[in-house]
């Protein structure tokens, strides 16, 4: 499906009107068509959601993959179509259950992971990163695959305080 009506600027209150089988993110009023995940894309994902839900278990944190709404700058009283960013990261992390509602999530998740493919690799790494910077999260992360070497890179280090980059042979 195209996006409905070219417009100028696009904004939740269009994402809550367009098919909810699309993944279009919205960055600063910009729509953005989402391709379907790999097969391997998608095993990365779930496995290190698998393991954060374990190792968080009990705790405050509650943990969601994509596809999961996240409104980065969406303040209180804001209206649908005040909100032009929302985004999809691969993993979310989120402590404070009331920036929870039923679209997703209301601001910055402490811990959002990016699995790097080699078609999202660029425009997760520079526009993504920037705005989850900008909004604030304590933690990003980027999983990078390089053949069967992964690298999960961490800015800052505050939320689990891994270190600067945890490799892993799989």
């Amino acid at each position: 499906m195209d996006i409905p009506a070219k417009k100028a600027r696009y904004t939740f209150a269009d994402i809550l009107s367009w098919e909810e089988t699309e993944r279009i993110e919205i960055i600063s009023g910009e729509a953005f068509m989402m391709a379907t995940p790999s097969r391997i894309h998608q095993e990365i994902t779930m496995e290190l959601s698998r393991q954060l839900a374990n190792f968080l278990e009990g705790k405050q944190c509650r943990v969601y993959s994509a596809p999961f709404g996240v409104r980065l700058f969406e303040q209180n009283g804001d209206r649908p179509e005040d909100v032009d960013t929302l985004v999809e990261p691969d993993i979310s992390v989120i402590r404070d259950r009331n920036k929870l509602d039923k679209y997703g999530c209301k601001g910055a998740p402490d811990l959002v992971i990016e699995v790097l493919s080699p078609s999202t690799q660029r425009h997760d790494q520079l526009v993504k990163l920037n705005l989850y910077r900008k909004a604030g999260g304590e933690s990003t992360g980027s999983l990078i695959r390089k053949t069967k070497l992964f690298e999960l890179c961490f800015w800052p280090e505050t939320l689990f305080n891994p270190t600067k980059s945890i490799r892993k042979m799989i």
